[in-house]
């Protein structure tokens, strides 16, 4: 499977965006989806993920009640609705395809070494 992100942008605190990763391939449908976040000098950071039904979801404390993640598997397409947007969001978004096929639960234990098909990256720049 192939993704691409999009959706970046520079936007104004307390200010919404909505990043899309869209797929390409038949093996979509079978796979978690993974949203991380990158600053320079550090480590990717999972913010978000969704299992491969839609039914399980995860989000890193720091977006919790702020970031919605969905998908819609008949688009081949997962989101990420960003509200409330902070300085500290300020980051590239790279959205990436679980290794494992039918994962039925995303956590925390989950980390950049079980994703593969990493998109591009979309810039996310929050003003303050």
């Amino acid at each position: 499977v192939q993704l691409q992100a999009s959706g970046g942008g520079l936007v104004q605190a307390g200010g919404s965006l909505r990043l899309s990763c869209v797929a390409s391939g038949n093996a979509f449908i079978s796979k978690a989806i993974g949203w991380f976040r990158q600053v320079p000098g550090k480590e990717r950071v999972l913010v978000a993920a969704i299992s491969w039904s839609g039914g399980n979801t995860f989000y890193e404390d720091s977006v919790k009640s702020r970031f919605t993640i969905s998908r819609e598997n008949a688009e081949n397409t997962v989101y990420l609705q960003m509200t409330n947007l902070k300085p500290e969001d300020t980051a590239v978004y790279f959205c990436a395809a679980d290794q494992r096929p039918w994962r039925m639960r995303v956590d925390s234990n989950l980390n950049s070494g079980d994703f593969s098909s990493w998109g591009q990256g979309t810039l996310v720049t929050v003003s303050s």
